[in-house]
């Protein structure tokens, strides 16, 4: 006869906390998954999509304080549910870091959504303003002089792009950038005669919850050569997190680097001494 041999440890019962601990982490990743769904594809309103995503991280938190309960009724009575408290808390810092990330870039970061590389004149929404007349939405007209300000404080290398090739070559480089970031194009114009001032207006969106954020782009003659000036501000919030910033310094990177990758390669002019030389050898 086989003899049986008792396990004590699991004749132990599992924590109920632990086990709820687990299930609302379970929860606040489903909660967080619909909510990101609901903005990047506008079933609901803003404000019900960010509820229901304030909600998920605020299941996120309760699962850890249940689980920090948990832990404690464990030490005391030997009951059984580490390995799902362990895996609740897991999930929770998963879910918690970014919002925790971002919440530190609010504090650090200028509460400004308008940037552009022309305060003075910045690019216009022309296409792109009846979308930010809604409910609820940032303004059309440029944000003014405390956000030219801010910006100039925060982020000094943001400065019109200078370029030494014509309008509608500069153009044609801006557009296939724009294409390139699948950014949704609104409204697209080249720089025609007489005035050869070239337009595109475009949608991009936030990496994680999709936000909209607007942007302009205007090309002007330089002489022969061209200006590009860009301006992106956020549809939603008075704080923009840096996210318009980085697009637009980015994106200038990118246009001067296709031009200058683009040039063919000059040799570069002789100076009237050197000719002079060269002309009294031969």
């Amino acid at each position: 006869m086989a003899r049986r041999f008792s396990t004590p440890y699991l004749s132990e019962p599992v924590s109920r906390l632990a086990t709820w601990s687990r299930n609302l982490a379970i929860f606040a990743v489903v909660a967080v998954v619909v909510s990101v769904l609901i903005v990047r594809f506008g079933f609901l309103e803003m404000k019900p999509a960010l509820a229901t995503f304030f909600g998920a991280l605020g299941c996120a938190v309760l699962s850890m304080l249940v689980g920090l309960a948990a832990f404690a009724s464990i030490w005391q009575n030997g009951s059984r549910g580490m390995g799902r408290i362990l895996l609740a808390f897991l999930i929770n810092a998963v879910l918690l870091a970014y919002p925790a990330y971002l919440a530190l870039q609010y504090r650090k970061l200028p509460k400004i959504y308008d940037i552009t590389t022309d305060p003075i004149d910045p690019p216009r929404f022309e296409a792109l303003a009846r979308l930010r007349s809604g409910e609820g939405t940032n303004s059309a007209v440029y944000a003014g002089l405390y956000s030219a300000e801010q910006q100039r404080t925060n982020y000094p290398d943001i400065e019109t792009v200078e370029l030494e090739v014509p309008p509608q070559r500069a153009y044609e480089v801006t557009l296939a950038l724009v294409t390139k970031r699948k950014w949704l194009v609104i409204d697209e114009r080249p720089p025609q005669p007489p005035r050869r001032i070239g337009r595109i207006e475009a949608v991009a969106r936030t990496p994680i919850m999709g936000f909209r954020e607007d942007v302009s782009i205007r090309i002007t003659p330089d002489g022969e050569e061209s200006r590009v000036d860009i301006r992106s501000a956020s549809r939603y919030f008075e704080s923009d997190l840096g996210s318009n910033a980085t697009r637009v310094t980015k994106l200038i990177e990118d246009i001067n680097t296709a031009v200058d990758n683009a040039k063919p390669a000059q040799k570069k002019p002789q100076t009237p001494a050197k000719a002079q030389a060269k002309s009294a050898k031969k």
